[in-house]
């Protein structure tokens, strides 16, 4: 716990500078002290751009993207309750990873293949919106999985994709695929995100 309250301070540390949008996303997680000491703006940044900022200043630091996974669990409680860890995260990419454990297995001693859902969703939507234009909102609209091999040890769900620049309401089909240890892929999902103007 020390380690953490060290890290979390060397983090508020970083962030004390002018018109910083990710202090109350932090300070929220950190306590109420925090938040009224920090907090500059009561104004929602938009999600895309507010995702980039918070991984950018997050994931270099020793802990971060724990910390970064922690808080976006908090803002997604049903992501969250994965436990899973945001290890990459750019326009367009995204690796996630999921350590089997109790709480993620089904009765045939390997990870359930909701939770499996639910890692490839997360990792399809956080590609698409840290790609998508600043203006735009993304939904999930489907998500179709197919269940290739029993998933057990560490488990690595990666989405690649290319999301138009231009902020027109449309559907795109994302693929993601769940490898395990040994490289084998153990599921695969194709989700279908709209993607269009906010309101």
């Amino acid at each position: 716990m020390c380690l953490i309250k060290r890290h979390s301070a060397l983090l508020l540390a970083h962030l004390e500078q002018p018109n910083d949008a990710p202090r109350a996303w932090i300070g929220a997680f950190l306590g109420k002290t925090v938040v009224s000491k920090l907090v500059t703006t009561t104004s929602k940044p938009a999600l895309a751009p507010a995702l980039r900022q918070r991984w950018a200043r997050l994931s270099p630091w020793p802990g971060g993207k724990w910390l970064f996974s922690k808080l976006l669990g908090i803002a997604v409680p049903y992501t969250g309750a994965l436990g899973a860890q945001i290890d990459t995260l750019a326009p367009g990419h995204c690796v996630v990873i999921l350590r089997e454990r109790r709480r993620v297995r089904n009765h045939l001693n390997s990870v359930h293949a909701i939770a499996l859902s639910n890692l490839l969703e997360a990792s399809t939507g956080l590609a698409v919106l840290n790609g998508m234009p600043d203006d735009a909102r993304g939904i999930l609209v489907a998500l179709e999985t197919r269940y290739l091999k029993k998933a057990r040890g560490t488990l690595r769900a990666e989405c690649r994709c290319e999301i138009p620049r231009e902020n027109t309401e449309c559907e795109y089909c994302i693929t993601g695929e769940v490898r395990d240890a040994s490289g084998d892929i153990v599921a695969t999902a194709t989700a279908h995100w709209l993607i269009g103007p906010q309101g």
